[in-house]
Formats: C-alpha cells, structure tokens, sequence
C-alpha cells in the first residue's frame, strides 16, 4: 500500500518587540535562534515582525499573526519596567484579566530569595500573567514567561530566551525536519538564473535560493535547496551538478 502522506509542519510567526530594536541601538539575537530551533524541530517560521513598545500596535499584530499561523512567538516587554507592556497586550489582545499569580510569585521569589535578595514590587511586575495562560520555565532570572492560547511569550534578553526556548519548544507537537543541501557554483546569479527558475518550478515541494558572494577575484553563486524529503534533495543536487558542469 502507499505511504500516506506526512501531515504539513506546523507553522510561525515570531514578533519581536522593542523600541530598541528599531531605534538600532540593540541587535537582535532572538529570531536567528528561534529560526534554528524551530527548524530542527520541524516547525515552519513563515514570518517575523518587528514592533514598538506600543500597546495598540501590539495587539493588532497578535491579532493578526495568531490567526494565521499555528504558533506565534514573541520576545521582549516582559521585564520589570514602566516600558514593559507586553503582557498587558497579550492579556487586551485575549480579552482576559491579568495580574500577580502565586505560582509565578513564588517562582521568582525563591530564585530571589537564594541569592539573598527580597522581590520588589517593581519585579513582581514580572509575575504578573494572564488568566488561563501556562508559564514558561526560567532557569537563570526566574522570571517565568507564558503561553495562552497558540502564543508564547518570552523575554528579550537573549540567554533568557534561549532558556526559555529550550523550556517550551519540547512541549509543542513538531513536524518533519526541514534538511539542506548546498552546491557551490563560480559564475553569477545571471548564469544560472534560468535553469534554476526550471528546477524550481519542476521541484514545488523545495525551497531553492541563490545566494552571491566574492572571494578575491571569484564572484559565483551558493545555491541552497530545503526540504522535507532527502530523496528529494538528492535529486535536486544532481540536477544542481549538471547545470553546474554546463555552465563552467
């Protein structure tokens, strides 16, 4: 009998928020990681979107990506300062309540309290959660993040990320994950432009992307194809091997 079709890999979004980020003065981390991450656990990022520290604007976009993607991922706006609304606006943009949670409390207070320090009421900020949501787990700071509904919100310190990453992605269904095959080609894009619009279209089911680069005087073309199938990628670099012979 056939093999029944793998079902399609979830998909994502990522919402990155922060003046910071789009004033330059902080380079993100995040959606490089996240990228990866996802990527090795076979969940599609489709899209990342990068906002202000803006309660209207944030909600709009949750509301927007939540809808079409079947998780969205978010980082900064969860610390303890005047600036940090995220929580509120996942709180807006679910239509529910949010405030100090005992679990969360407890979690950041003993983290405080082993090294010698008292929680603030500026740092219980950090435990307010929404109703309903799940946190997130927080090795270094304590400082738990949250999940409601398909969203997951996570700091924007990036090693507080990658914790809290680590922490989340095990507990979401994964699909296929997505492999890569390279082929190096020494001629520009313009040499082989056409028959990698022919392979593309002969091959739907891979991503096909050429990349230029220079080295010294060398101007040439990596080419990378991703997909799901390794059968399919093979394929796909013989016929990459045969252009690449045909155009040298």
């Amino acid at each position: 009998m056939p093999t029944a079709p793998a079902p399609p890999n979830p998909t994502a979004a990522m919402l990155v928020i922060g003046d910071e980020i789009l004033s330059g003065r902080t380079r993100d981390a995040n959606a490089y990681h996240l990228a990866g991450e996802l990527t090795r656990v076979g969940i599609d990022l489709r899209e990342i979107r990068v906002v202000p520290d803006d309660h209207d604007v944030i909600v709009d976009a949750l509301d927007a990506l939540r809808g079409a993607y079947t998780h969205v991922f978010t980082s900064g706006g969860i610390g303890p300062t005047h600036d940090d609304i995220t929580a509120d606006a996942v709180a807006a943009a679910f239509g529910v309540g949010i405030d100090v949670r005992d679990d969360a409390r407890e979690i950041l207070e003993t983290t405080l309290a082993a090294r010698g320090m008292t929680a603030t009421a500026d740092q219980l900020r950090m435990a307010r959660i929404p109703d309903g949501a799940t946190l997130i787990g927080n090795e270094l700071s304590g400082a738990p993040g949250f999940s409601i509904g398909n969203v997951h919100v996570m700091a924007g310190v990036p090693s507080i990320f990658v914790a809290m990453v680590a922490a989340l992605l095990p507990t979401l269904r994964a699909g296929t994950p997505r492999q890569s095959r390279e082929v190096r080609f020494e001629v520009g894009e313009g040499r082989i432009a056409a028959p990698l619009r022919e392979l593309a279209a002969t091959m739907p089911e891979l991503s096909i992307g050429s990349y230029p680069f220079r080295e010294g005087d060398v101007r040439g073309t990596n080419v990378v194809v991703r997909g799901t199938d390794p059968a399919l990628l093979d394929a796909a670099v013989t016929r990459l091997e045969a252009i690449r012979a045909a155009t040298t």
